[in-house]
Order: C-alpha cells, then structure tokens, then sequence
C-alpha cells in the first residue's frame, strides 16, 4: 500500500533563520486622533496607535535596514546571498523593483536572484517559502526574504485606524548555522474577494460579508490545524504562537479558537502599539519573539493574506540565537523610539492631501 504523501512544504535540505531583523518607523499616531477628527472622538477605537513613514521612508529604505540587521546577526558578508525577495503591497514603484534597490544598498549586486513578491499581508512569508525551496534544494546557501509595508487606509475609513509601516527581514540557510530551525510550513489558499485594491485605486475596498470567518478565521485555522495534524504537535508543544495581526481582536481570538493560551500569543503581539504592518505583521511578531526566546523553545507562526491565504510554520530555536541576538537592534528598541504625531502632520506625511 502507499503512502500517503504529507501536504508539508519540507525541503530535501533542511534549513533556517541564519539572521534576521525588523524596522518601524518612529512616528506614531494615536488612534483617538483618528476618532476626533472623525467621529468627534466618540466610539471605540481597535488599538492604541500606529506607526507612520516618515517623508523620506518607503518600502525601500525599510527593507534596507531591516536586511542589514538581518545580516549583522548571520554573520555573513551581503555577496554570500543568492536571492533578495521583498514582500509588500506598497512597492513605492509600480514598474521597478524594489529588491534591486535593497540588494545594491546592501552591497549583494551583481551575482544575485532578485525578485517583488505580492499576495496581500502575507507577501513576506510567501518569499520566506521561496528562500527554504531555493536554500533546501541546495541552489543557494543564503537568500533573503522580507516582508516590508506602508500601508494606506481611505480617510475616515475603520481600515485608516491599524494601517501602519513596518517589518521584518530572514536571511534562510543551512540548519548547521541557523539561530532558528524551520521545521516545516503549510500554506491554505483558496479565491475569496476579501479585500483588494485596483491598479487604479488609491485606497483599497473590503468586502465586508468575506471579511472574518470566510477569509481570515477559515484560512488562519485550516493552515494552523493541518500543519499541527501533520506534525503532530498540539497547541502545548509551542512556547510561541504568532498570528498575523491586522488589529488586536481577530489574532487574540484565533489564538483562542485554536487552544493557546495568552502567554503564548502576547509577546508577538504588536498590532495594539504598531498597527497593521501588512506583510510585516505576522513576520514581525516573529522578530519581537526571537528577541526574548530560549534555546529548545518552540514557535508557530500563521501569516493571513486577502485573497486569501495562510501559510503556517513550526519553527524551533537553538542554541546559536544567544551568541547572535544582540548583535542588531532588536524590535522593540524601534518601537520605543517614538515620536507622537497630529492627524494633520500624518496627513501631509501620507499624502492625503492633494492640491489638483
């Protein structure tokens, strides 16, 4: 009799995190200025503030410095990658790759793989799975995938309130040098018009009915469930758990629908301080864990993309995170450095305003 053949994403070589890193930007708006300017500060708001670009920041110059503290904790020299991916939904150009500009400021260029990817908020896992496929069939030692964002939300729209920048980057290698094995990934797609944006569209649309239980819960639940069947892990077995967090309710509640309990989902949790990273949500409630994690800890992780998709990952720390941890800022360093800003400054600074 066969048999029957596992749905895990498992590369013939194993590999994992060898350095990572994240950046957020230092403005913050507080959500109650949302609420007065538009609801004349009645009504609750879903966090406390995000975190806003400054003038001079995109997806670009994020994605830079999040790859050079990656860098910093692997140890290696930029040239020794093969692959530069970068994930977002806010690329600053429509035709002109922004991997390109992060692998020349990196000092990557020419010998490298360079690549956009796109598939809503959870574009920086989808490069993560890219970089294990390359790394694990042995075509590259390194590759580094990031997920960077500076989301948009319509004026006075409920999605202006956790439209936030910020992410992560992960350089994937060999097991023998990693600070962090990934044991195995799931991903869980399939056509729901939960939300989108058009090429011509500034801001982007929900379809409100599509919005929880078909796209988000359904696709957070199926990858997080079958990936643990297949593994044959239980909530228990994590230390750990990362769901991507587009505001504070939805990933608290997933979290419990599946069986894990607060101590394990709160420390990744950042979407109350940052708001919605997009493709750095769940990648960067990532960093924040491997910032505080033990040798022999072990973390799951659930990104969630409209569209929709979850790709869900087993990932187990060892020893070598101590001797590297330290080596970069770490995430919660970028969220400290805060600087609190009116709606008014975050409307020049986002380009709100338009004067033809």
């Amino acid at each position: 009799m066969t048999k029957k053949k596992s749905l895990l994403l498992t590369p013939s070589r194993p590999v994992g995190i060898i350095g990572y890193g994240a950046y957020v930007p230092r403005y913050r708006l507080p959500a109650t200025e949302i609420a007065r300017v538009w609801k004349g500060g009645q009504g609750g708001v879903p966090i406390k503030e995000k975190s806003v670009p400054g003038l001079d920041e995109d997806v670009a110059t994020m994605s830079i410095e999040a790859a050079r503290n990656a860098i910093a904790r692997a140890g290696i020299h930029a040239h020794q990658l093969r692959a530069v991916w970068v994930g977002s939904e806010s690329h600053p150009y429509a035709v002109k790759p922004t991997s390109t500009i992060v692998a020349e400021a990196i000092g990557a260029v020419p010998h490298i793989q360079a690549g956009d990817w796109e598939f809503a908020c959870k574009a920086g896992t989808e490069a993560m799975v890219a970089a294990m496929g390359l790394v694990g069939s042995e075509m590259a030692d390194y590759a580094l995938a990031i997920g960077m964002d500076t989301a948009q939300g319509k004026p006075g729209d409920a999605l202006e309130y956790t439209a936030a920048a910020g992410g992560a980057a992960f350089i994937i290698g060999p097991t023998d040098k990693s600070l962090a094995i990934i044991e195995a990934t799931y991903s869980y797609v399939t056509d729901t018009p939960d939300f989108w944006r058009r090429a011509y569209q500034k801001y982007p649309e929900h379809g409100s009915r599509f919005t929880g239980e078909p796209a988000y819960f359904e696709h957070i639940s199926k990858a997080t469930e079958m990936l643990m069947g297949e593994l044959g892990t239980t909530p228990n077995d994590y230390d750990y758990a990362i769901f991507h967090q587009p505001n504070a309710k939805f990933p608290t509640r997933a979290a419990k629908m599946l069986g894990f309990k607060q101590e394990q989902w709160e420390p990744g949790l950042l979407a109350p301080v940052i708001g919605n990273a997009y493709s750095g949500a769940a990648i960067i409630g990532l960093t924040a864990t491997l910032d505080i994690a033990k040798p022999g800890d072990r973390i799951l992780m659930t990104s969630f993309g409209s569209g929709a998709g979850a790709d869900c990952m087993s990932i187990l720390v060892t020893d070598e995170l101590l001797n590297r941890r330290d080596l970069a800022l770490k995430t919660q360093d970028y969220i400290a450095r805060r600087k609190e800003i009116d709606y008014a400054t975050y409307a020049r600074m986002r380009g709100k305003i338009t004067m033809k």
